[in-house]
């Protein structure tokens, strides 16, 4: 048989978090059981229609080039590497020269990747016609 210690000091606190689930619970329930019984079954068009807000919107076609993604994401890509550099800019003398040997690799792996998107042209823009 466990022995529970209600002198513990966050033996309040459980309390309390148990207390304001069964709380919530209890709200949520009643909130939905009320909401369902005296909410109107009968709906209209004319109730349900858009009001106050101008013209009914229509269905458009996606007219955002996969260009603008492709460019987002790369630019979120390199900015993430550059704020790699930010540590160990700090820590530069306590690295010491392994530190330094593997921010040159990492600036090779990251001017590869730069030049390989350059030449797939990923980093020119094109317009929608």
């Amino acid at each position: 048989m466990t022995h529970m210690d209600f002198a513990h000091p966050y033996f309040g606190a459980f309390v309390m978090l148990v207390f304001a689930t069964v709380i919530f619970c209890g709200i949520v329930f009643l909130a939905r059981t009320v909401g369902n019984k005296f909410a109107r079954k009968d709906t209209e068009k004319l109730k349900l229609s858009i009001y106050e807000c101008g013209p009914e919107p229509t269905k458009q076609p996606n007219r955002i080039s996969a260009q603008f993604y492709t460019f987002a994401l790369l630019f979120i890509l390199f900015d993430i590497e550059i704020i790699f550099m930010f540590p160990w800019a700090v820590n530069f003398k306590v690295l010491g020269w392994f530190g330094f040997v593997a921010m040159i690799f990492f600036l090779g792996l990251l001017t590869i990747g730069f030049l390989y998107e350059w030449k797939k042209g990923a980093l020119e823009w094109h317009s929608i016609k």
